[in-house]
């Protein structure tokens, strides 16, 4: 049975991507854990010196996540009745990254599904700083939904490479995993720089030979490119609904995402993201 954790702000962009998880998963016993995590607006120097209970604020902000949650499950169930799947709700006084991160060490959970933005989401931004934060901090495979995403099954799946990973079970078995329940084939795209690649990547690159014997895949090769329009060029020409990338500190993942450029990137995203950290919670 797989854990998978939905944040929610409920937002139509959580809901969106809590539609999705559901979908994508529909063929597996799964338990869903649907977390709202809250701390009041005015939660300030003022509001810890002063004992907030009595004023009721506490209380009344909890309420209104268990209500939120409540509703967001009678929803999803009204919509999506599937035996496979079991939910469970989670309403946490805490920043919702430290409360993703105990959660996922908590309940072992194998995949975070959430949307690109919250309820403040500006369009000119790729993804909101609750997402960033989490493909930063949590050791979990993240799987980012754009807004307005309608479902579609991952019969192309986008997976970027540097080679420069030594590949392990931890950084391919989500996409085995989901290539093997859609028969996806896998895309693995190298953007060279005009070098030979190292002995290094060329076994690294065996590797992904290996791990993927089973799941239909092609190499693809670019030079003179820099990610971004990489990634940009292959949507032109072949139709991908699943982008995939490792989290590797040292590897273009950090350099594309994680630069003071974040909201200037040279491409709009509009397919789902499946993020996978380079080293995983120990379980």
């Amino acid at each position: 049975m797989k854990n998978i954790l939905l944040p929610t702000d409920f937002s139509d962009n959580s809901y969106n991507a809590i539609k999705y998880a559901l979908k994508l998963f529909k063929s597996e016993r799964c338990t869903f854990y649907v977390l709202n995590a809250y701390i009041p607006k005015i939660y300030n120097i003022e509001y810890v010196l002063v004992n907030p209970a009595q004023f009721g604020l506490a209380d009344v902000v909890k309420d209104k996540s268990l209500i939120g949650l409540e509703d967001t499950v009678k929803k999803i169930k009204s919509k999506f009745n599937n035996p496979n799947h079991q939910f469970k709700t989670i309403a946490a006084f805490n920043n919702l990254i430290l409360e993703i991160k105990e959660t996922v060490e908590e309940k072992k959970i194998d995949y975070i599904v959430m949307g690109t933005k919250g309820t403040t989401g500006a369009k000119e931004i790729l993804f909101g700083s609750n997402t960033v934060q989490t493909f930063k901090n949590i050791k979990c495979p993240v799987l980012a939904i754009p807004s307005n995403f309608v479902f579609e099954s991952p019969l192309e799946i986008l997976f970027p490479s540097d080679y420069e990973i030594n590949f392990q079970d931890k950084h391919l078995q989500p996409i085995i995993d989901i290539a093997s329940t859609y028969h996806s084939r896998v895309n693995i795209l190298n953007v060279s720089y005009g070098y030979d690649l190292t002995k290094a990547q060329e076994k690294n690159r065996l590797k992904l030979e290996i791990y993927f014997k089973n799941i239909a895949h092609l190499f693809h090769s670019v030079s003179n490119q820099d990610i971004t329009q990489a990634i940009s060029n292959f949507q032109l020409k072949t139709k991908i609904n699943l982008l995939v990338m490792i989290n590797n500190k040292h590897s273009f993942f950090e350099n594309l995402f994680f630069k003071s450029t974040i909201n200037q990137i040279g491409f709009h995203l509009n397919i789902p993201f499946l993020v996978i950290p380079s080293i995983k919670n120990k379980k």
